[in-house]
């Protein structure tokens, strides 16, 4: 995925042995040797902190120490050529079978070349349920899988009854083309001359147009910053320029009038804000399902989504079907378009959804330009610095598990109160300000803490600051964010894991119906919101 700054989608703060082996495409025991030669630092849990990597990264890896350094058997250049080249081969021989060699060459891939190229090949069972049965005849209807891998839509196009010679693919792998090519061989006995090697992204415009796209795209393939720009230009994408994007724009390019679009996504296209300008696009057209797979890829953090619509604008009253888990419900496409950054929050029900434009039609003011935020210290070695026990010349530190809702835990961390030792800082008068809310960024729910101590925090933690002329007063914006309420509004709004500025600032905040309360009363708030909260934490608007 595309990765910015603090306060949109961010690197992990820290990493196990194994995400960091994957991540650089080496062995775990090649990161052990790294951590035992001290060219990279774990923390007190063991986990390899992100700022040791980036100066691991500067030094080392610029000068090819990994090049140098890989455990050699997990090398691309080693391991996939020799696949490759065996594979072609087999698939030339009398009997061989296709889906057993591209199950094989799929389990074959390293991590590395998965990683840099954003290949994560669609599950057979998942390219059945989300390409279902189109009404009608499709007797002459054209079918295209852009990125078409192994081929596993292009089999469910045949199955559907699509002729093989109206299917077209394309994909930048010889060896993914030729496994399709091969296995629409033997379920149709057609040579097909319509699946080929090329990159999509730069030959849509010589592709045609299609009744049917149904493809599972990159996802945060390693693209140059120019060449993805120069893409991004091309198709009008604004600032969604990660590879699932432009794919998803180069498809629309592509589709006929009326014609069916349906792709497999990382669940962050659907909430993240760098993805606003193709959401906006989504939501122009006719959106028919939008799916949640859970985390169907092994090794893969992430959820995978998808979204499936019509080449056509969406009517007024246009309903979606949102399935997760087993349950499926409807939802009005309106819900979706009011949403704050048009975020596609499918596992938010119509009742929770109408709770949400209700509390958004109400007059209400929000964070954004209306405070300063800041990171907490990243120390560059924590071992170094950081001490369990009081020191001379040292202060009190807090990290984010030691932020509790409304009080903190007491203070376990210790560092000197030179502030210049330090690889980050965020402006000294941030920690030492009269007011601040300080909260974690890793949470499955909100969690802040009123601050008029001047306390210091570790980057795990992250500071607010409202303006002086912020409307509501800090200590009791502190108690709204924390309110079961407000993390209900989170929570279907977002449904994230890492508290984001660009998510804390998009949360509705009533303030004229807070100017009177000497502390905040969440009962009295949601009497004047018109809201009523059920005993499962639901959140609805009063008939």
């Amino acid at each position: 995925m595309a990765q910015h700054d603090l306060f949109g989608e961010i690197k992990p703060p820290r990493f196990t042995i194994q995400q960091l082996a994957i991540l650089l495409g080496v062995c775990p025991a090649t990161i052990r040797n790294w951590i035992k030669t001290q060219y990279l630092t774990q923390d007190q849990n063991g986990r390899i902190t992100r700022d040791s990597l980036e100066q691991f990264q500067t030094k080392f890896l610029a000068r090819e120490k990994l090049t140098h350094r890989a455990n050699k058997s997990l090398k691309d250049t080693h391991d996939h050529a020799s696949l490759s080249s065996r594979l072609l081969a087999e698939i030339n021989m009398p009997g061989a079978l296709p889906d057993r060699l591209g199950m094989e060459y799929e389990a074959g891939l390293s991590d590395s070349f998965r990683n840099r190229e954003g290949i994560y090949y669609t599950p057979a069972h998942i390219a059945r349920d989300l390409f279902s049965a189109p009404a009608g005849d499709i007797q002459n209807a054209s079918f295209c899988d852009p990125c078409c891998g192994s081929g596993n839509f292009i089999a469910r196009a045949l199955e559907l009854g699509f002729q093989p010679q109206n299917i077209h693919g394309y994909d930048s792998d010889p060896v993914a083309v030729e496994i399709t090519k091969a296995r629409i061989y033997k379920l149709s006995g057609y040579q097909s001359p319509h699946i080929k090697k090329a990159d999509f992204l730069t030959t849509w415009p010589d592709c045609g147009r299609f009744d049917f796209i149904y493809t599972n795209p990159p996802w945060g393939k390693k693209i140059a910053r120019q060449t993805r720009a120069s893409i991004g230009t091309r198709l009008q994408a604004g600032d969604s320029i990660d590879s699932c994007s432009l794919f998803f724009l180069a498809c629309l390019r592509c589709l006929k009038e009326n014609g069916s679009l349906g792709l497999l996504l990382p669940e962050s296209f659907f909430n993240i804000a760098v993805f606003e300008a193709a959401r906006i696009k989504a939501l122009q057209l006719s959106i028919e399902r939008l799916i949640d797979y859970g985390k169907v890829f092994k090794g893969l953090v992430t959820k995978a989504h998808a979204i499936v619509l019509k080449n056509r604008p969406s009517g007024p009253y246009a309903g979606i079907s949102c399935e997760l888990a087993g349950s499926v419900y409807q939802r009005s496409q309106a819900s979706f378009a009011s949403n704050p950054k048009s975020i596609l929050n499918l596992h938010c029900d119509d009742q929770s959804a109408n709770t949400l434009q209700h509390l958004l039609s109400l007059p209400h003011i929000t964070l954004k330009d209306r405070a300063a935020w800041g990171l907490g210290i990243v120390t560059g070695n924590n071992k170094k610095f950081i001490r369990s026990t009081p020191a001379k010349g040292h202060i009190p530190v807090y990290r984010g598990a030691d932020i509790l809702p409304g009080r903190l835990k007491p203070a376990s961390s210790f560092i000197p109160s030179d502030m210049g030792l330090y690889q980050q800082v965020a402006p000294v008068r941030f920690y030492e300000t009269k007011e601040k809310l300080i909260y974690r960024f890793i949470s499955s729910r909100l969690v802040f803490f009123y601050d008029n101590q001047q306390r210091h925090v570790l980057n795990s933690a992250n500071m607010l600051m409202p303006h002086k002329d912020f409307p509501v007063s800090t200590k009791i914006l502190a108690e709204l964010l924390n309110s079961d309420f407000m993390n209900w509004v989170f929570a279907k709004l977002f449904n994230t894991h890492k508290i984001l500025r660009r998510d804390l600032e998009s949360l509705p905040i009533h303030s004229r119906l807070l100017a009177n309360m000497p502390n905040f009363d969440e009962p009295r708030y949601l009497e004047k919101l018109d809201i009523e909260k059920h005993r499962n934490g639901a959140c609805r608007t009063k008939e």
